[in-house]
């Protein structure tokens, strides 16, 4: 029996004391999944050749990581910021060839696909200029920087039939996967709310990061890194480094944090749709520096007719969580467990409101109640947890190795351009109703957020 067949069992027979009334309580150990492109050797003509667009904290990670995996090479770097081709030679090879002109690798016959960790103002140029060259692209997260945006970028990726993956890992998750199995058991019943929450407590959290000491407007391309953003400005390091914080730039905390609490979300439950009505409120309630994206912002959805309600925080550090409730139970997800409580859902005690009965009434019911349920009670053993666990689980290599994969195999990707899409515009959303101060929708037929 292989590990994956032994958790397959466990977990049925789980499903079954579940469903049954007994469950006895234990914690599980999830075994990672094996990656097809893991550790069968890779023939020389079936190697996937990539080229990198922006090289900083995200994409540097993601170039390290992607050159680790067997049948897949870097072929090529761009980055507006000289000290990033550097950085790209340091992590690949000393002659790596690198530029500052992105459209250099589009061009290149030799390379196969892109993998891009651009600002969110740069999303849309890149990736459209990507599919349209004929080049898959791996997008880094959120897929758009306004609803506009993804509109454009789903059109074009349709209309060029690239493959296009967006890096929200929680995607490729195993606590995700799981979680995802006990709901579709049915194993919660109705779902009746899904609350999710995560948070930070320093300034790097926050998006105070260092801006290299060496920038300058004669190593880096200003002008081209601010796009089309109007007005332009002087040069800022601060911008450079941190533009998260500013709405011109990035999508501030929803699209860096919720962005990751919606795509595991929409895994979990199986549903790949934008969010019908959200309701957010916030502020910048603590990192007063000058930015104009909250540090504080909460927001009510509507999923279909599903409440979802997420909040996050950039001054009070809380672990990623969920909290899926349904009428047969609870399952709480973090970042490296899935435990699911059973919850009964029917009187285990008369009723507390018989307390307004009179006496003789009163006794009479209680009398009546425990001749009725008493026996069918004293069957059913407790109702505990079980926990399922996962340790030391990096769900970004297997997020990537399903996108090079699926460049060598022409296989479709879960965390495509629609799916990018819908997660990005629970974003945008979150964000309008922020601004606006009110309730908004999203209207498919116009394909615009309205208040």
């Amino acid at each position: 029996m292989t590990k994956k067949d032994y958790s397959r069992r466990e977990f049925l027979g789980v499903s079954a004391a579940a469903a049954s009334g007994s469950l006895a309580a234990k914690t599980i150990l999830l075994t990672p999944e094996p990656l097809e492109a893991s550790t069968r050797p890779v023939a020389p003509s079936d190697t996937v050749r990539f080229g990198i667009i922006g090289v900083g904290m995200q994409g540097s990670g993601l170039l390290g990581t992607s050159i680790t995996i067997p049948g897949v090479e870097c072929a090529a770097a761009a980055d507006l910021y000289d000290g990033r081709h550097t950085l790209a030679r340091e992590i690949v090879r000393p002659n790596l060839p690198v530029t500052r002109r992105y459209r250099e690798l589009l061009d290149n016959k030799d390379i196969d696909c892109i993998v891009a960790a651009v600002p969110d103002h740069w999303h849309r140029q890149v990736v459209i200029d990507a599919v349209s060259a004929g080049k898959d692209i791996y997008c880094e997260k959120p897929m758009s920087h306004t609803a506009a945006d993804g509109v454009a970028m789903v059109d074009a990726a349709k209309k060029a039939g690239k493959i296009v993956q967006i890096g929200s890992q929680r995607v490729s998750s195993q606590v995700c996967a799981k979680a995802k199995e006990i709901i579709a058991q049915g194993l919660l019943g109705d779902l009746m709310l899904v609350e999710g929450y995560m948070g930070r407590n320093d300034p790097t959290g926050a998006w105070q990061y260092p801006p290299p000491f060496d920038l300058s407007p004669q190593n880096l391309d200003w002008d081209t890194w601010q796009g089309d953003v109007r007005p332009k400005v002087p040069f800022n390091p601060l911008l450079f480094a941190r533009w998260r914080c500013w709405k011109e730039y990035g999508t501030g905390v929803a699209g860096d944090l919720l962005v990751h609490l919606i795509s595991g979300m929409m895994v979990m439950l199986g549903v790949n749709q934008a969010p019908r009505q959200a309701s957010a409120v916030g502020g910048i309630r603590h990192w007063k520096d000058g930015r104009n994206m909250p540090d504080v912002h909460a927001v009510v959805y509507y999923f279909g007719d599903l409440p979802v309600y997420m909040r996050l925080n950039l001054a009070c550090d809380m672990p990623e969580t969920y909290r899926i409730q349904g009428s047969k139970g609870l399952l709480e997800v973090t970042s490296s467990s899935v435990t699911f409580t059973p919850q009964l859902g029917i009187n285990t005690y008369p009723s507390y409101y018989t307390g307004s009965f009179p006496r003789a009434m009163r006794e009479e019911y209680e009398r009546k109640w425990h001749q009725e349920n008493d026996e069918k009670l004293a069957k059913l053993p407790p109702q505990e947890s079980v926990t399922y666990r996962m340790n030391d689980f990096d769900d970004i290599r297997p997020h990537l190795t399903t996108y090079f994969n699926a460049v060598r195999s022409r296989k479709p990707v879960v965390e495509d351009v629609v799916f990018g899409h819908h997660a990005a515009l629970a974003c945008h959303m979150a964000n309008e109703s922020y601004f606006r101060g009110g309730s908004v929708t999203w209207d498919e037929a116009s394909k615009t957020i309205k208040g």
